[in-house]
């Protein structure tokens, strides 16, 4: 899984650390004997690191030192903190599958899962998603499980689905909620309504996240203009209204918020190969390996616009075998880490609802990591989703 290999003895170590990269890596060190537990982890400076684990120690020194325990070191040099991140994840998972979990201190996003699979679906805020197959659908991921719950919650202000967390067993002598009583739920608990309502109420509410509130904006923007034409302008107002409670509720979502099993976007990061940028591609909120994707285009690929070539080399990498929802968790975990970040490297590109890539906006994205530059803020105009400066200019 590591690229380079070299061997390690105390006499010699001068020519070990001469030849290892003062670069950010992934290293591993291993000792005489194969059952002894390896030692893994990731540094900014592979050779200052590696002098302070194997270099001489100080007599009074209590820092750790495996100079005589250490047999050979393997590493991979890395472009960028999230590339070292996803490298040590899957080395740790190979050599730790019980532990690399605590480990790596992964903390699973908060998602809002609307269970499908119950007779009267509800939404709930999870860590996990569940077993392959189920119906539930879920949205995020959140920052924050506070987030998560203040979306859900704001966003079921604008539909009827029941919000208790019971088995509902409907029963016509049930006396019902506060809910039902503010006429905020259809009360399928007491038949309040017929199965046919209820699912239609919950498809609405599936529409609502699956276009991020934009199916209940148009829903609401027809009723407003119906009404207007009607000449019946409170009603307008009215709608307007609900309208504006939507957008509020709505457009604070990052752009990585969304149906997670249409998650999909290009990471670009920086490589540790000259003249070129690392791709990491997300598919359903899997994240695959590294590609390397050269500035400079080949002999046979010079007539070829960039947008052709990130095309080309998108389509020559295979997309990851489909994972189970452990995996998912993982990746979503490690997706969360970097892109929550108040301070990032790289850049990412989301896929649109039909799965299209923008590979205009990639374009100058590859050239701004190459460059090193820090992405422009977004400016965001009422009415308007944000644009960036680029955009504007």
């Amino acid at each position: 899984m590591l690229a380079h290999s070299i061997e390690f003895s105390p006499a010699l170590d001068l020519e070990a650390f001469a030849a290892v990269p003062a670069a950010p890596a992934v290293f591993l060190l291993r000792g005489e004997s194969s059952q002894a537990e390896p030692y893994i982890s990731k540094t900014a400076n592979l050779r200052r690191r590696l002098q302070r684990l194997l270099g001489s120690p100080n007599e009074h020194s209590r820092k750790l030192s495996l100079r005589d325990r250490v047999r050979s070191i393997e590493f991979t040099a890395t472009g960028s903190d999230f590339e070292s991140g996803f490298l040590l994840y899957k080395l740790l998972r190979s050599n730790f599958p019980g532990t690399y979990q605590q480990r790596l201190r992964l903390r699973p996003p908060p998602l809002v899962k609307l269970h499908l699979e119950n007779a009267y679906p509800r939404v709930s805020i999870t860590t996990h998603r569940g077993r392959p197959g189920a119906k539930s659908i879920y949205y995020g991921p959140f920052r924050s499980r506070a987030v998560a719950e203040k979306f859900a919650n704001d966003s079921l202000d604008f539909f009827k689905m029941r919000r208790c967390v019971d088995d509902l067993h409907p029963d016509p002598n049930f006396p019902g909620c506060i809910y039902s009583e503010m006429r905020m739920c259809l009360a399928p608990c007491f038949r309040g309504c017929s199965d046919g309502e209820y699912q239609q109420e919950v498809s609405r509410v599936q529409a609502y996240f699956d276009s991020r509130g934009e199916s209940f904006a148009r829903e609401m923007a027809s009723q407003r203009d119906a009404a207007s034409a009607d000449l019946n302008f409170e009603a307008a107002s009215a709608w307007h209204a609900q309208m504006a409670k939507i957008k509020s509720a709505t457009e604070q979502l990052p752009e990585a918020v969304g149906r997670i099993d249409r998650l999909g976007a290009l990471m670009i990061q920086p490589s540790t190969v000259e003249g070129c940028v690392t791709f990491f591609r997300i598919d359903a909120a899997q994240i695959s390996d590294p590609i390397i994707f050269p500035i400079q285009p080949g002999d046979h690929t010079k007539s070829h616009s960039m947008e052709s070539r990130v095309q080309q080399a998108l389509a020559l990498h295979c997309s990851p075998p489909c994972a189970d929802s452990g995996t998912i968790t993982e990746h979503l975990a490690l997706f969360s880490r970097w892109y929550y970040r108040s301070s990032r490297g790289g850049e990412i590109f989301f896929a649109d609802e039909k799965g299209a890539l923008p590979l205009r906006k990639i374009v100058r994205g590859i050239s701004r990591v190459y460059r090193g530059e820090v992405p422009l803020p977004e400016i965001t105009k009422p009415g308007e989703k944000g644009k960036s400066h680029e955009e504007h200019a």
